[in-house]
């Protein structure tokens, strides 16, 4: 299973428009256009995963640069998710106060 970064796409690209493209190469196993949470609008990337490497490297090979909507594609394999740290539980920094809430100075 390869996961690919698709960058660079117009806000209104749809998982369909960006599936289609990549069918030409070969299965698209799953497509994610990432969007907004507040206006639904695409966030200008996605994520295309396909489970023959062969195909996955063809399809980077034959889109990147390719346009959609106007726009010139960033096609290229996906880095993993750096661990942030964060998850669970532990200090979050800030805090502090207590008190009244709405001090009047």
């Amino acid at each position: 299973m390869k996961n690919i970064f698709v960058g660079n796409l117009s806000f209104g690209a749809t998982e369909d428009a960006v599936r289609s493209m990549f069918e030409e190469y070969g299965t698209v196993d799953r497509v994610n256009v990432v969007t907004d949470r507040d206006t639904g609008r695409a966030r200008g990337f996605g994520f295309v995963e396909m489970s023959v490497a062969t195909e996955a490297d063809a399809a980077i090979a034959g889109l990147n640069g390719r346009e959609l909507d106007g726009r010139a594609l960033n096609v290229n394999e996906a880095r993993p998710k750096e661990d942030r740290g964060g998850s669970g539980g532990g200090y979050r920094g800030g805090g502090g106060g207590g008190g009244r809430q709405n001090k009047r100075w």
